[in-house]
């Protein structure tokens, strides 16, 4: 299959720079063995549930290509270029919903939960994401008629640029490349819990769409990584089910099934008596306190 040629051929330059980091962290003394050893656990317990999934998808976008509305032919440049565009706007908002949604969050907390900003920490992948349809966001292009592996090989190509942005020994780049393309300057913003950082620059490839919808925010002081309360562990399940145990707790204690589906839908941190808080409360908050010359509000 060729999305599994494109990770055969990537794995070398992908264990190189995860080798060639470690030792850099190693000798700034700042590797972390019980993290690296957790995302080792969490992408080993991922591989049979990916056996599962992966089939799940393409059998999923195989059925919804064939009532396609249109034949969009593989054989031109230009069609590979729009199933590029198309599949990075799709992943702008499905990392945006991500964020936004807590069913969906509660997978993709596994992708934020290390405390550390390196290669193999962002290799931390959730099991539960396909199997709560995070996959359904690519569905549209199928349906308007791109083939399922054209598909599927923008998404693995996507994953693959991903990688190399989960770093701090990159600073900033070129102007203009830093402009157009995420970077690791931009996803280093995206993987703070500072305030002022949350649910920001949710871009694949492309920082434009940030740019665009409003969620762009420029590195301006170095993140503390990691989420607003940590999970304090380092045991692969409790890592990958701690959110989903979160949400089954507060929709018990709800009071009726409305409050219970906003404990499940609505933003992460959002409470039915207010005891915790979402990030756009947290940073309306933030603003009202900000000193404006020197004077806080």
């Amino acid at each position: 299959m060729v999305v599994d040629t494109l990770f055969y051929h990537a794995t070398p330059a992908l264990l190189i720079l995860i080798g060639a980091e470690a030792v850099y962290m190693i000798k700034m003394h700042r590797h972390d063995n019980k993290d690296m050893l957790s995302t080792l656990g969490l992408i080993i317990g991922r591989i049979p549930v990916s056996a599962i999934t992966n089939g799940l998808v393409i059998y999923s976008y195989t059925l919804i290509y064939h009532s396609r509305f249109f034949t969009i032919p593989d054989t031109y440049w230009w069609v590979w270029v729009m199933c590029f565009f198309s599949d990075d706007f799709s992943f702008y908002w499905f990392h945006r919903f991500s964020h936004q949604i807590r069913f969906l969050w509660a997978s993709h907390k596994v992708h934020h939960s290390s405390e550390k900003f390196t290669f193999i920490s962002g290799l931390r992948v959730p099991w539960t994401s396909d199997l709560t349809g995070n996959f359904l966001f690519w569905a549209w292009m199928p349906l308007i008629g791109f083939e399922p592996y054209m598909v599927i090989f923008m998404k693995s190509a996507s994953v693959l640029y991903q990688f190399w942005m989960h770093t701090e020994t990159i600073k900033k780049l070129p102007k203009w490349f830093e402009a157009v393309f995420n970077t690791p300057s931009h996803h280093r913003v995206h993987h703070g819990s500072n305030v002022e950082y949350l649910d920001k620059n949710h871009a694949g490839t492309l920082i434009i769409w940030d740019k665009l919808f409003g969620t762009y925010q420029d590195e301006i002081f170095k993140p503390k990584y990691g989420l607003t309360e940590d999970i304090k562990s380092y045991n692969p399940f409790v890592i990958a089910f701690h959110e989903w145990r979160n949400i089954f707790r507060d929709i018990k204690k709800a009071k009726n099934i409305r409050e219970g589906l906003h404990y499940c839908f609505k933003p992460p941190g959002w409470s039915n008596d207010g005891t915790t808080k979402t990030t756009r409360q947290l940073q309306s908050e933030l603003k009202v306190h900000k000193p404006v010359n020197g004077v806080t509000s």
